[in-house]
């Protein structure tokens, strides 16, 4: 009796994709893309902004959802702490430039920039596509140390816990990079 329960079971989860965040220890994958801060676009660069310290990458579904809303006003109440730990952050979804030059001075608070993945590949490099709906980011937030490796990665569609454990991540970081 318990075989064909064990065997049904297995089949399940064999059917069930497996969708998740790089690892940690993983190479980040490098890119550049249209970005807004504070409703002016620039071309945002991985590899120029892991020249100035730690970076905070995280994705979201859409610009001015209700989630994504909350999650942006945390990061934007949050982004001085970030800097004082010399970390940026950049957020990241398919939305269109246009779009994000809006969400950037509104739910973002022009603290911090946002960019635009319009035909996710970034978001499929790194594994944050939203398996319900693959046209959306999943909402995963990433810590990439200046040497490109991530050094810590959440996702959850909820987002009360990113930015507390994207600082947490960071901090550690800088306190592990002191005593070095």
């Amino acid at each position: 009796m318990r075989r064909p329960f064990v065997a049904a079971l297995t089949a399940v989860l064999i059917t069930i994709p497996a969708y998740g965040a790089l690892p940690d220890g993983a190479k980040a994958p490098d890119f550049s893309t249209d970005a807004s801060l504070a409703g002016k676009e620039f071309k945002f660069s991985l590899a120029d902004a892991l020249k100035k310290g730690p970076v905070v990458l995280y994705f979201y579904p859409a610009a001015f959802t209700p989630g994504c809303t909350v999650e942006a006003h945390e990061f934007a109440e949050a982004t001085a702490k970030f800097k004082g730990l010399g970390a940026t952050v950049i957020g990241v979804s398919h939305d269109p430039i246009e779009k994000l030059n809006r969400f950037s001075v509104s739910e973002c608070r022009n603290k911090f920039a946002v960019a635009s993945d319009a035909d996710g590949g970034i978001m499929k490099a790194y594994d944050s596509v939203l398996p319900s709906h693959p046209e959306y980011a999943n909402r995963t937030s990433y810590v990439i140390a200046p040497s490109g490796e991530i050094i810590y990665s959440y996702t959850a569609m909820n987002p009360d816990k990113h930015v507390e454990n994207t600082l947490a991540a960071v901090k550690k970081w800088q306190d592990d990079h002191k005593k070095s």
